[in-house]
Parts: structure tokens; sequence; C-alpha cells
């Protein structure tokens, strides 16, 4: 058969241990045979990333903001121990939160649901999407240690040099502090790309904080969100008949307990750090969690949700048989390329993406899987196959 062309390429970010073995076998078994692949390659596998003092990654996100769709691979956040594996020169940033910054972008992750993996909260019948905001809060947060009895204040001092002064608390023994911020221009990035977001998966929308107590910390997220709303958005989602409501972050907790899926929950970052971990366990596996980042200006970087898997690799390196999870990477594969054709009017592009995504979703329901869903699964004795044998029986089924 004739493989389908495509006109522009795709930003292809390479990365680190087993899922760096596991992207070479999804190219080469079932990308290449179908599709002539172009795209722009951006080795992000930490070695590299060394060896041009982190420059790949910040490329990598330039060429995002020039093409449009990027696809990329799981890679390492050095620590300590890291540092001395790969003899770094210094512990260089996330490449996710360099990418998140240059391309302003928020992530959306949400659940591939199966049958057979059934999620623990057994009225949840389509994915839950958290949209969770990248910037600020206490991933910025400066923090004290107070020794003893004394006055704590915020002090906004003005470029004119007056001062405004809060009082934090009086002090009458040892205590902590921490100090947060947000700007309102990613507030306003944040709630853009969550807004577009719906309108193209054509998903209601919730936001949700904790305005009742936070009365200008929380509320500015919320007035942001309503005012960009009723200006740029409310005829939008009338018009594909959805709809954006603001809730409580607790009444959200409750009500995302009772519903049967299928919506965007937009959180502040903490708030979404956290409930796309609940969400991703209680639908069954950080496997088989998709995860897009989306900037307000339309470029979009498609990634599996989870790490780079580094005790598979281990063994693999030692010769031994490892059954990881190709899933989520497959499945970021098939959404860049499905929003590169769509993007470019490719419908030949876009169809094959979803008949990727059919063929794995087929095989585990037909009971072939790697061992972490054999664990989970209610298929009767399901078979166990080993990284590559699952990615070759998505080929036989493509």
């Amino acid at each position: 058969m004739e493989k389908i062309k495509m006109t522009t390429p795709l930003v292809e970010m390479d990365g680190d241990e087993m899922t760096r073995i596991l992207w070479k076998m999804i190219k080469e078994d079932l990308l290449e045979p179908y599709i002539d692949l172009k795209t722009e390659y951006y080795d992000l596998g930490l070695e590299h990333r060394n060896e041009t003092n982190d420059q790949v990654t910040v490329d990598s996100a330039l060429a995002t903001k020039k093409y449009k769709v990027a696809v990329k691979c799981a890679t390492i956040t050095p620590n300590a121990a890291r540092m001395d594996e790969y003899d770094l020169k210094e512990m260089w940033k996330s490449p996710n939160g360099t990418i998140r910054a240059i391309l302003d972008g928020t992530v959306f992750r949400a659940p591939i649901v199966v049958k057979g993996i059934e999620p623990c909260v057994k009225n949840w019948k389509k994915p839950i999407t958290i949209a969770r905001h990248a910037y600020g809060d206490v991933y910025k947060g400066s923090e004290m240690k107070i020794p003893g009895a004394g006055k704590v204040e915020l002090v906004y001092t003005s470029e004119d040099g007056s001062e405004t002064r809060e009082l934090v608390h009086e002090f009458d023994g040892p205590g902590i502090v921490q100090g947060m911020h947000n700007i309102n221009k990613s507030i306003e990035s944040f709630a853009r790309s969550c807004f577009n977001y719906a309108l193209d998966t054509k998903q209601d929308l919730w936001f949700a904080t904790k305005d009742t107590i936070s009365k200008k910390y929380d509320h500015t997220f919320k007035d942001i969100f309503q005012e960009i709303f009723d200006a740029e958005y409310a005829d939008k989602f009338k018009e594909a008949g959805i709809v954006y409501f603001y809730t409580l972050i607790d009444d959200a907790v409750a009500r995302v307990m009772k519903s049967e899926g299928g919506y965007i929950w937009a959180c502040k970052n903490y708030d979404g750090d956290v409930m796309s971990d609940m969400v991703s366990s209680a639908f069954g596996s950080l496997a088989m969690m998709t995860s897009v980042l989306v900037s307000p200006d339309g470029n979009y970087e498609y990634e599996a949700a989870h790490g780079t898997v580094q005790r598979h690799y281990y063994k693999h390196l030692k010769g031994e048989e490892t059954s990881t999870n190709s899933v989520a990477t497959i499945f970021a594969w098939t959404g860049a390329l499905r929003k590169r054709g769509e993007l470019d009017g490719n419908k030949e592009l876009m169809e094959f993406a979803d008949r990727l995504e059919k063929a794995t979703i087929d095989t585990i329901e037909a009971g072939e899987m790697t061992k972490d869903l054999a664990l989970i699964t209610t298929i009767e004795n399901p078979t166990v196959l080993n990284s590559e044998g699952f990615i070759k029986a998505i080929a036989k089924r493509l």
C-alpha cells in the first residue's frame, strides 16, 4: 500500500530509558510502515541535554511554536543520584517545565478507558480530563522558618517607592510562613487554553478553587475566568452545546465522585497535581493516561503522563525480559498525528490515528496486554505479553 503523506513535519522530542526503547519500537512497527513520517527531530535524552547545556530543550520548544504540533517521549528530570550516574555539568531543570514556560501552556491529562480495566469509582463511564495550571502558587513559593515571637508582614513596594503592608501573623513563638504568587497574564493564558480545549473536544468545563476562604487570591482566578468567558467564549460554548461553570473545590470533589465523567476539570497548580494522580489511579493506571500541553495561541505538545520506567530499563540493559506498557506513548503519537492532520486538512492522517487507537484498545479488550494491566483486569485469563510482543500484537491488528 502507498504510505500516507505528510505536508508539515511534527516536532519529535526523543527521551530517556525504557520509554526511549518503546519509542523506537512504536515508530518501526506501528508508524513507519504506514506513514511517510516527517519529523523535526530533537534528542532530549539526558546525555544530549547535558552536551548542549540544555539548549536542545529550548530549541525543541521554539520549533513547536513554528510547527504548532509536537510529540514528546518521557524524560529524566535529574536529581543528585542522576548527577553522578550521567556525570552532569549541572542539575538541569525539568524539560517539561522549560517547554511549558516557553509555550505558556496548560497541561490536560485524561485516562484511556478500556473495557476490562474498570475504574475504582463504579459510576465513572467516560474519561475525566484534568486541566492543571502550570505556573506559580506553592511551586514558586518563598518560605521561612520563624525562630520566635515577632511579626510577619507582606510588603509590596511599588516602582515609586510607596509601600503597602498586610499583616500575615503576630507570632508568640516559633512557626513557619510561606509567601506565594501568581500573575494575571498567566491566569488569562490558563483560562483561554481551557476554553479552547473544551471547544476542541466538545466537553463541558468546570473550574474550581476556594474563593470563599481566599477572597483575593483564589477570587482573582475565578473573576478572570468569568470575565474572559463572558467577553470571548459564551456564544461559542452555546453554539457547541457545552457549558462552563465555576464551583468550590470541595463541591467539585463531591460532584466528581457522583458523576459519570466526560468533562474537563480545571484546577490551580497544586490541586491539579494532586487530582490528576487521584483520577489516573482511580481509572486504573498512570500508563493509561494521556497528557497534552496546549498554549492559548494554538500550539500542542503530546506526551505520556508517566515517567521513563527506570526499573524496567535496568532490567532491559541486563538482557532480562520486560513487560512495559506502551499505551500512553502510542496515544501521544496518535494525538499529535491527529492534530497535525486536522491543522493540515489531512483526513488520511486523522483516520490513521483513529485506527491505531482502536487497534491498541481492541488488543487489550481481546485479553492481550502487559503485566501491569493483567494484574488489574477483569478479563478472564489474559495473555501477558512482553514490551515488544504487545506492540507486535497491536501491529498485527492494525
